[in-house]
């Protein structure tokens, strides 16, 4: 079991060449752009969010970035309100290996929550995380404090870069992959991370993400 203040000094130096600065400077240029032109598609997922059940729109959780800092991970609302209480009575329903949950039938999942879920609308918010520099649009994919806690072995590379909106993992298999192969593509990206395999995962987002497949 991994203890989170084991890697909260990871240097974050580590795989970060002279292209960085090239990424971040992409990071701001199309997470504004996205903001702006994507704000009438912000507000049409607000209402729809909200009328279903009149809940809250936006859903915060804590997660980890580089070098173990958490920080506030947002998204749209895809579940019930009170969906992280209902979470212990599904333990024994668990699809997913490792330290993650997942169903593919979660019955805590909204109507409209399944759409954007299906087509990754939910993450929409965290082009204001990727702006802010909590977040960069490729990177890993940020992990919860107790995920990594209850994870043996957790390899602290995967945090000396910052966490992304789209990982190597969403456009090889998403959900249907399992924990260890997650982890084996973060790593992957991290040993060889670069401006061009950005630019390069960003595009084969675009279909991966139409089709929607094995995403829950």
């Amino acid at each position: 079991m991994v203890k989170l203040s084991a890697v909260m000094e990871i240097p974050s130096k580590a795989n970060l060449n002279k292209r960085e600065p090239l990424n971040r400077a992409l990071d701001i240029v199309v997470s504004a752009g996205a903001l702006l032109v994507l704000a009438p598609v912000f507000g049409t997922i607000a209402a729809l969010v909200w009328v279903e059940d009149r809940g809250p729109i936006l859903f915060s959780q804590h997660r980890v970035g580089q070098g173990g800092k958490c920080f506030a991970f947002y998204k749209f609302r895809s579940m019930v309100p009170n969906a992280e209480a209902l979470k212990k009575s599904l333990q024994t329903q668990n699809e997913a290996t490792g330290p993650i949950f997942k169903m593919k039938k979660d019955p805590r999942i909204t109507r409209i929550g399944r759409t954007l879920r299906r087509y990754s609308l939910d993450e929409l918010p965290q082009l204001w995380n990727v702006l802010r520099g909590d977040m960069s649009l490729v990177g890993p994919r940020p992990h919860l404090p107790s995920e990594i806690e209850s994870c043996e072995n957790y390899p602290a590379e995967r945090l000396s870069v910052p966490p992304g909106l789209i990982c190597l993992r969403e456009v090889t298999g998403r959900s249907a992959l399992t924990f260890e192969e997650w982890i084996k593509l973060d790593l992957e990206y991290v040993r060889g991370r670069s401006l061009w395999l950005n630019l390069s995962i960003l595009l084969r987002a675009i279909p991966a993400i139409l089709k929607g497949d094995g995403a829950y």
